[in-house]
């Protein structure tokens, strides 16, 4: 049965890093199909709520739940089946360097469950081409471009179908133009029904693709859909 549940719901939740409170009692929820920017100041909270939604922080106060499990009660054996139904993708890639591209993207086939080669190998045609990279599959990472590098990122998130990707600063290491083609292929990956949550400090990119903003300003959540606010430097990044 269909659900139209958000797949993120977040409900008075405080967000922790290493003790110290980096967000209290911030509520916001994102769609299915949705694109969200995440902004804020470096400090301000953005990493450790990713975190917590893909449950590598524990959650201690409020309510979160994403594609339908609850973040406070989520148990360790259950953290592997939340991350089958969510996408994340870092700034430093976190490719196997001794693996070829093939090999990296299957490792996490068999991590999550796949058992079926032929599957397998179906898939991991399937998500290249996705990413525009036909041909690749047997190259090691290192003799890829970083915007190459960060296709893969992207194949390897997609090889479950999530239903969001959450992207920690995925544009952070390339530069414009190739920053740009990833946003493109981004939007093409939500067009195609998938939730996408993006934290960059690029307000650039921004502007050139406009989207729903939830910014990080003084432990709370300023989101666009409620409240108008300007681009106008990277000094409030």
């Amino acid at each position: 049965m269909f659900s139209t549940d958000p797949v993120v719901n977040v409900k008075n939740a405080t967000i922790f890093q290493d003790n110290s409170t980096v967000l209290d009692n911030i509520s916001f929820e994102i769609d299915k199909g949705e694109f969200v920017f995440l902004i804020g100041r470096t400090g301000s909270g953005k990493s450790s709520l990713l975190k917590t939604l893909y449950a590598d922080l524990p959650l201690h106060m409020g309510e979160i739940n994403v594609v339908g499990f609850d973040i406070q009660k989520i148990k360790s054996n259950q953290i592997p089946l939340l991350r089958r139904k969510i996408g994340i993708i870092f700034q430093d890639f976190q490719l196997f360097s001794d693996r070829s591209v093939g090999e990296n993207l299957n490792f996490v086939m068999r991590a999550t469950g796949w058992k079926d080669n032929a599957k397998m190998k179906n898939r991991l045609a399937e998500v290249l081409m996705q990413v525009g990279l036909g041909s690749v599959e047997k190259k090691m990472p290192h003799q890829l471009s970083g915007g190459e590098q960060q296709r893969v990122v992207i194949a390897r998130a997609l090889v479950n179908e999530p239903l969001i990707l959450i992207a920690d600063e995925p544009t952070g290491n390339l530069d414009p133009k190739v920053a740009s083609e990833i946003l493109r292929l981004f939007q093409q990956i939500n067009k195609s029904g998938t939730a996408i949550l993006m934290a960059t400090h690029s307000y650039g990119l921004i502007r050139k693709f406009p989207a729903r903003v939830l910014k990080c300003e003084n432990s709370s959540i300023v989101d666009s859909n409620t409240e108008h606010f300007e681009f106008v430097s990277e000094d409030e990044f």
